[in-house]
């Protein structure tokens, strides 16, 4: 547990890096997609939802860099990452087999982080 919380700063900044990069989802959806499912969706709807989507985990993403050079609103930030990618990772556990073969390595990392993640709320010493 020391490594998470000696380290939580780098594993948010590290992180929220990472989940940055799916902007690209709100800037080309279709290639967003392909990258993470192998598949692609058309149409204006479409493009209104994976755009969307794209740029809500960009913001989550966002919110890890500023959450680890922010501690008083890291547990805040942790909680909503935390939420985001269970949510990800139990949508696609229950709907998206078909696609563990591109989607996998996501699933991974953002199991490991929701853990970590989870491990650092639950376990942070108190600051009394």
């Amino acid at each position: 547990m020391n490594l998470i919380f000696s380290n939580i700063k780098w594993i948010m900044l590290g992180s929220g890096i990472i989940t940055c990069s799916m902007i690209l989802s709100a800037l080309h959806p279709s290639l967003g997609l392909s990258l993470t499912f192998g598949e692609s969706l058309d149409g204006n709807l479409a493009n209104i939802i994976v755009r969307n989507w794209g740029a809500l985990i960009a913001l989550i993403g966002g919110m890890l860099v500023y959450g680890a050079y922010h501690e008083p609103n890291r547990n805040l930030v942790l909680v909503a990452a935390s939420i985001s990618k269970s949510t990800f990772v139990f949508l696609n556990l229950a709907y998206g087999q078909a696609y563990f073969a591109k989607s996998g390595l996501a699933l991974v990392f953002d199991s490991v982080l929701v853990i970590i993640f989870v491990a650092y709320l639950l376990f942070q010493p108190s600051k009394k």
